[in-house]
C-alpha cells in the first residue's frame, strides 16, 4: 500500500512516501516505527502518538489499531493539526 507523509512525520520519515505491505493499520505502524526509527519514536503500542493522525484512502481518520488494510490503500499520516 502507499503511505504518506506529511508535516512533521516527513520531516521524521525523511521521505514523502513509501510502500508498505501490512493487514492492519497495527501492524503498518509497528512496520514504520522499525524501518523508520525517527517516526517510531511517535508510536508506541502500535498507536499513533496523539500528535499525528492516520487517513486512510483521503475518506476517513483512523486510529484503532485493528483496522483492516487492503493492498491497493493509501495512507496518509500527517500532524494531528494539520487535518484541520
Amino acid at each position: 500500500m502507499h503511505v504518506e507523509f506529511f508535516g512533521l512525520s516527513r520531516e521524521r520519515a525523511g521521505t514523502a512516501r513509501i510502500e508498505v505491505q501490512a493487514e492492519t493499520l497495527g501492524q503498518l505502524l509497528s512496520i514504520l516505527a522499525e524501518q523508520i526509527p525517527p517516526l517510531g519514536a511517535f508510536i508506541g503500542g502500535n498507536r499513533l502518538h496523539p500528535a499525528f493522525i492516520a487517513n486512510l484512502n483521503g475518506d476517513c481518520f483512523v486510529s484503532d489499531p485493528a483496522t483492516r488494510l487492503q493492498k491497493n490503500d493509501h495512507v496518509l499520516i500527517l500532524s494531528a493539526d494539520a487535518g484541520g
